[in-house]
């Protein structure tokens, strides 16, 4: 794939520069391989949930993290001391680290895991500052 220069946007477009850095982290993006499984559900106008498929992680395994607007989910699984033979393996036993950009304004306000299923909770809450006003026409203040 081919890389872009985003050099050029930098120098005319002014506060537009962390756009920018998600179409670079967008596009550098190759840890996202498909690995675990995940859905993306709306379950109301503002509320969202993240399912990923951990089958073979306990709870003591997953570490979910939410920084700005980066929410981070990690799997990290130990090496078990006794070597199995196994004949076929199609069981994934290996780490994981998934990133989602969430929007402005989403928080992240639980997480459960059910039958090998991590659900995480979002919600998106605008404050009343953000939100759009009606201005009437002929009326100073």
């Amino acid at each position: 794939m081919s890389r872009f220069d985003l050099t050029p946007l930098y120098r005319t477009a002014i506060g537009f520069d962390r756009l920018a850095s998600m179409m670079e982290n967008a596009n550098n993006s190759s840890s996202n391989n498909g690995y675990p499984p995940y859905n993306i559900e709306l379950l109301s106008e503002d509320h969202y949930r993240i399912s990923m498929a951990v089958a073979g992680f306990a709870q003591a395994d997953l570490e979910i993290t939410s920084h700005e607007n980066t929410l981070t989910v990690k799997g990290t699984k130990e090496q078990p001391e006794v070597q199995r033979n196994y004949l076929y393996q199609g069981i994934a036993e290996r780490g994981f680290e998934r990133r989602f950009q969430l929007a402005d304004h989403v928080k992240v306000t639980g997480a459960d895991m059910e039958h090998g299923l991590l659900h995480i909770d979002l919600v998106r809450e605008v404050p009343e500052a953000a939100k759009p006003k009606n201005i009437a026409i002929g009326q100073t203040s």
